[in-house]
């Protein structure tokens, strides 16, 4: 065959990467009979068979420069090998991979003729180890070098890093500008080995004197006071409560939040400069200069591109760039926001909003065009739960109020969510689409991260109802009877409590089941038994047991509205009763059984029934004991409540709420037993009286009887101190009467004060001050301020 004369295609396309990358990293011998057949440039072009084109094969591996990792680690961290073809694609990854060891600082792959085949030469540059830190210069910071190393990015006995030696530099930096030496300068230096490739490293420190701002002067604003300007700053002159230490990236942060203010409040061109200033002795001055600008206001809005949805439902969805409002981004993206909210709760999940403004520089008005792409509806294809280890797909979907084959409903998705979060499962819910086949079709992922369900809790305190107290309890609110040995993961409520102190003892059994048969029906049961030591100097000289349990239905008739039927049925026994007790209590002493049905609705629209900030919630039950139900005692008792929740600034609320109840005997019951009488006073109802002595009182021995019918109202805002502590400042009303047809005889009995909620490992704590407003009941005069202290499974 005759010899080929130039240099084949294929070889050509092999090599073309060595001209792309260079020979600094990939070098090649080119041997004489080459270079005369790439001279050849007109001989005719030959074709050579493809098998004849062969790799050269890698005859030996050679690593060159390595002095602490040795060749056997840098050979094996490669996938070239000995006595495999030679492939520049193979010995490219190589390359990268060596370099991401970490180890070294250059590296270099060169290749050369060996026994018929190529020789890998592996020329790698290691980085140095740092042998030692060292501090030079430091006399102000209370730290001992350990301390110092143990806040550095550099370590000893690790490579050195460059750019971690220069966030180190920052770091002390920011230590010193803490004390107020802004001054001090930093740097440093290293000293590499050559013998042994180990580098030492002295951080310098020229620390300077301690520099405190003086003053901070603020010049061009027109529109804004200098006070307003300088509380929008986190930099303080020094005081008496301040450091007044100058903090570059605070001050830099504090610039850019003038500015932001400034666009907010319209100045859409405003200029903010600062500049700091040095007396020359222990004293910095910062000019801050600003350049307002033209203040903008909103022109017209118009809509474009609408079609499902009218244009006047959209300008409804503008709250912040309305004709004759300051104009500003923010301010816009929140209206766009807006517009898009609005399109997404109508299925519209793929529309766009496009701003445009046109500014007329004479008048100072921004017109403004929304520009919407409506695109098409989308529809949910399946819905995915994820993140869900213990509790059941079937728990979190019959939650949901969105379904396959529904279109996006943000609404929907919204009462979803708050839905998921009453369980009290789950820290966090968040939603999230797939792609399907179909363009407007997507699978609504329900991603949720679950909480701890399961507790077993002991505590004890002092209660100014009960006393000292202590309990002890196993609960389980994701409970599972048929999941052994876990018993978790079908959305049950397990709980068991026993209870014991100087007043009271007791223990009780709950279960709950939300779903019965997999229908939308709750069952639940509650067995009890408590006792109860009132003593007579507070008013009650008897001791009460009372042991029964109940058997509750409950069926959602709404989405926001739920009926509840309950048969409770309660062995009561009054014993040890004092001389001076009234003759109410007397009447009750020995056994009596209570035996009633119950039926109740609830409107529940509350955000979150655990810690609700916005909605109402409104219940209503009706108990007839006796009668037909059998027992000792004829009685009918109705009892509602209603509370509204008003959501306010950084999370505040504010809650008005009322309860109201009148009870009435029938058939053989004379009078109503005292403990199913309305009592109100103490930390649950009017707070600043003492415990139930709101309402009528025995004459001779001033101990409360408890009334047929009952008032209270209360207003309580709420504000958020911390995620575990909140503060709380309230108005309380009502009374109590001794006969239904008695309510507003007397007017009511008011108090105000203040308190703090306190979220525990053991349960809420809730600690108040009321301060009555008139007198108590058998008292000549107003009392003073009473502090109630108590504990709660509800924050």
């Amino acid at each position: 065959m005759k010899k080929n004369s130039k240099i084949p295609l294929a070889l050509f396309l092999l090599s073309f990467p060595l001209f792309i990358y260079g020979a600094p990293v990939f070098s090649q011998d080119v041997t004489a009979q080459d270079k005369q057949e790439v001279s050849a440039e007109n001989r005719a072009p030959e074709t050579v068979p493809a098998e004849e084109i062969q790799p050269k094969t890698i005859t030996s591996i050679e690593v060159t420069g390595n002095k602490s990792i040795s060749s056997n680690v840098v050979i094996s961290k490669m996938k070239s090998r000995v006595g495999s073809p030679y492939q520049e694609n193979v010995v490219s990854d190589d390359l990268k991979r060596l370099f991401e060891l970490g180890y070294f600082s250059d590296i270099k792959i060169d290749t050369q003729d060996y026994k018929d085949g190529l020789k890998l030469i592996v020329s790698v540059t290691e980085r140095p180890i740092i042998e030692k830190i060292d501090f030079n210069g430091i006399k102000r910071l209370s730290y001992t070098d350990e301390k110092l190393k143990s806040m550095l990015k550099s370590k000893e006995t690790q490579y050195l890093d460059y750019p971690s030696l220069n966030d180190d530099l920052s770091t002390i930096k920011k230590m010193y500008e803490k004390l107020g030496f802004s001054l001090a300068e930093v740097d440093y230096s290293v000293d590499i080995s050559k013998d042994t490739n180990k580098a030492v490293v002295v951080f310098n420190v020229k620390e300077d004197r301690r520099i405190r701002i003086k003053r901070i002067f603020v010049d061009g604003n027109v529109s804004f006071s200098d006070r307003k300007i300088l509380k929008l700053l986190k930099t303080k002159r020094a005081w008496l409560f301040n450091a007044g230490v100058l903090k570059e990236d605070t001050l830099e942060d504090d610039i850019e939040r003038v500015r932001a203010f400034y666009r907010k409040q319209g100045f859409s061109d405003v200029k903010v400069d600062h500049e700091v200033k040095n007396d020359g002795k222990k004293f910095l001055y910062i000019y801050i200069s600003i350049e307002e600008g033209k203040k903008y206001l909103v022109g017209g809005v118009s809509v474009r591109g609408n079609v499902d949805i009218p244009e006047k439902d959209i300008l409804e969805q503008l709250k912040s760039c309305i004709p004759g409002k300051v104009f500003s981004q923010e301010a816009m993206k929140e209206d766009i926001a807006s517009i898009q909210s609005l399109y997404f709760d109508r299925g519209y999940i793929f529309a766009q909003v496009q701003e445009t403004t046109l500014v007329n520089s004479d008048t100072g008005r921004v017109d403004i065009a929304y520009n919407i792409i409506e695109n098409q509806i989308a529809y949910v294809d399946k819905i995915k739960i994820r993140g869900n280890i213990k509790t059941k797909d079937i728990v979190i979907r019959r939650e949901l109020r969105i379904k396959p084959g529904d279109r996006f409903d943000g609404e929907k998705l919204r009462r979803s969510k708050e839905r998921l979060k009453n369980l009290g499962f789950f820290d966090e819910i968040s939603y999230d689409t797939e792609d399907t086949v179909v363009p407007n079709e997507k699978d609504l992922i329900v991603d949720v991260k679950e909480s701890k369900t399961g507790a077993f809790s002991f505590g004890g305190g002092y209660s100014t109802v009960d006393e000292f107290i202590g309990f002890v309890e196993l609960e389980q609110k994701n409970f599972d009877w048929k999941n052994w040995p876990y018993f978790t993961g079908d959305g049950q409520n397990l709980r068991l409590r026993t209870s014991f102190g100087s007043l009271s003892s007791g223990f009780d059994l709950s279960f709950t089941e939300p779903w019965l048969f997999d229908y939308p029906v709750s069952f639940g049961f509650d067995v009890y038994k408590k006792t109860h030591e009132r003593e007579s100097d507070v008013g009650y000289g008897y001791d009460e047991d009372i042991t029964g349990g109940d058997l509750r239905l409950g069926k959602e008739l709404s989405e926001y509205v739920k009926g509840n039927l309950v048969y409770r049925y309660d062995r009561i026994d009054i014993s040890n009763i004092s001389p001076e007790a009234t003759n109410d209590l007397k009447k009750e002493e020995g056994k009596n059984t209570i035996s009633s049905m119950q039926f109740g609705l609830t409107f529940d629209s509350r955000d979150n029934v655990f810690d609700p900030i916005k909605g109402d919630m409104l219940s209503g039950t009706v108990e007839t004991a006796g009668g037909p139900f059998g027992g000792d005692k004829d009685f009918v008792k109705f009892f509602g409540r209603v509370s509204h929740y008003i959501p306010l600034w950084k999370k505040s609320s504010l809650e008005l709420r009322a309860r109201a109840g009148v009870v009435d005997a029938y058939g053989d019951s004379n009078d109503v037993p005292i403990y199913e009488r309305f009592f109100a006073g103490g930390a649950y109802t009017i707070r600043g009286y003492e415990e139930r002595k709101i309402g009528p009182i025995d004459p001779v021995s001033k101990d409360p009887l408890g009334g047929n019918s009952m008032v209270v109202g209360n207003i309580e805002y709420v504000y958020p101190v911390f995620d575990f502590l909140k503060a709380a400042v309230f108005y309380d009303t009502g009374n109590v009467w001794a006969k239904m047809g008695d309510i507003g005889d007397g007017g009511f009995k008011s108090s105000f004060g203040f308190g703090i909620r306190i979220k525990t490992p053991i349960g809420p704590i809730m600690l108040d001050y009321g301060i009555p407003l008139d007198k108590e009941p058998g008292e000549d005069s107003r009392s003073d301020g009473r502090i109630h202290f108590s504990m709660s499974h509800g924050f």
